[in-house]
């Protein structure tokens, strides 16, 4: 059974670290029996790095006209491509700003010419902001958005641009961005569409624990509702080089990452999958968290821009995420974007 907000909001103020981990890790293993960890190789890949919204967490964004602003032209998207098949990859990952100049073609054209050229290439991409923001730039609805994204070939839609589904939080960290019912309703209105969706969180910019359980509490409604989430990826706020990170007083630590991996693995027991991230707490916490409810550590992120621009520096390859996972006591299973493991070896 489920925690209460109450219970989970007990867990997250507990110094019983290890008790928390081995509760996370007895529903993990009910949920993924067989010692099991996968993860994926894919590529983020940022079409452009315009966009309108300022969020003061972000060090990755340009405004219009700034000299350092591009979108990524086809046959440069296609070299990433290139790589990324080269190396094992399966899909990509396709996010960008959000661009008051590109409407729904551009969209659509990005879309069938990636889909021509490579029609077995899973397609990932755009957060709710960006859909929202092609719907409002093109005169759309958002349901005649999504279907014409969906007619053009993209196959699944990442999670980004939920921060904490707590409109408090989002006034004060990034006030243009779109409120927490916006953000919960494309991906409702993509489920109902068929689209399956990822679901994140990113934590430690201020927020409350009683805020992060609205987060919790808000996906797991919905995932109860249409049942259209494939996973639940939270990672920490990265302060360097953002206006955010000089009014954000103390850093996540590790123990306040591994505890809120645990409550989510405990909360969202509707959500099938829950990720340990190597990128933002490092190799050696991924591992652990392994041991606090995640049951897979994403991807080797051939390329991955906008957490890196705030100063995060970890990287990996296959051979060593493969390596991470083996070392932790679990077997290493390559999956592909929907979480399917047809690559067992």
């Amino acid at each position: 059974m489920a925690l209460t907000k109450s219970q989970a909001l007990d867990r997250l103020r507990s110094d019983d670290l290890l008790g928390l981990g081995r509760e996370a890790d007895a529903l993990r293993r009910r949920l993924h029996p067989g010692n099991v960890v996968t993860y994926i190789v894919d590529r983020n890949i940022n079409y452009t790095n315009v966009c309108t919204e300022y969020c003061s967490f972000c060090a990755f964004y340009r405004p219009v006209g700034s000299p350092e602003s591009y979108i990524q032209p086809l046959e440069s998207i296609c070299q990433k491509i290139d790589e990324t098949l080269a190396l094992g990859g399966t899909g990509i990952l396709l996010q960008g700003g959000l661009h008051p100049d590109l409407k729904i073609d551009f969209y659509e054209n990005l879309l069938l010419s990636i889909k021509r050229r490579y029609p077995r290439l899973h397609l990932h991409g755009f957060s709710s902001p960006e859909i929202l923001n092609m719907a409002e730039v093109s005169g759309l609805t958002l349901r005649d958005t999504l279907a014409r994204l969906m007619d053009a070939g993209l196959d699944s839609i990442p999670g980004g641009g939920a921060e904490i589904l707590d409109d408090e939080v989002r006034r004060r960290i990034a006030r243009r961005k779109c409120t927490s019912e916006e953000w919960l309703g494309v991906h409702r209105t993509a489920h109902q569409l068929g689209l399956r969706t990822t679901a994140t969180m990113m934590f430690g910019c201020g927020e409350t624990f009683a805020q992060r359980l609205n987060h919790f509490d808000c996906l797991r409604q919905l995932q109860e509702e249409t049942g259209g989430f494939t996973a639940f990826i939270p990672w920490m706020f990265q302060p360097a080089h953002t206006s955010l990170g000089n009014f954000v007083k103390e850093e996540t630590t590790a123990i306040d990452y591994l505890k809120t991996l645990a409550v989510s693995r405990l909360y969202l027991d509707n959500i099938l999958n829950v990720q340990a991230s190597w990128l933002t707490p490092g190799p050696k916490i991924c591992q652990i968290a392994l041991r606090f409810g995640g049951n897979d550590v994403g991807s080797i992120l051939i390329e991955e821009n906008v957490v890196r621009a705030a100063g995060c520096t970890n990287t990996t390859d296959e051979a060593e995420l493969r390596r991470l996972i083996t070392d932790a006591g679990y077997r290493p299973v390559k999956r592909d974007t929907l979480y399917r493991t047809y690559f067992l070896d």
